[in-house]
């Protein structure tokens, strides 16, 4: 357990930012779920709808530091291509 007061406050701000990277990592993968489910179940119209939800999710995640900004992109264009062969 943490001594100093600066420690103390340390563990304080790390437990605070978890706790948000948490969540924000947790609403990210709901949206590139339900761009799965959309793709899975083969209804076109719905996976671009999803999609369009999860891009920002993913980029903003990418911007905060929760996933590497080519991790992003990556997961971005593989889900675009799913959904645009889905349509074609």
């Amino acid at each position: 357990m943490a001594n100093t007061p600066s420690a103390k406050k340390a563990a304080r701000k790390i437990a605070r930012r978890a706790s948000v990277n948490r969540n924000r990592r947790s609403r990210m993968r709901t949206e590139v779920r339900k761009v799965e489910e959309a793709i899975a179940s083969g209804n076109a119209a719905t996976a671009a709808e999803a999609l369009k939800k999860a891009q920002p999710e993913l980029m903003r995640a990418a911007q905060k530091g929760v996933l590497h900004k080519n991790t992003a992109s990556r997961k971005v264009s593989r889900l675009a291509a799913r959904v645009k062969a889905l349509s074609a």
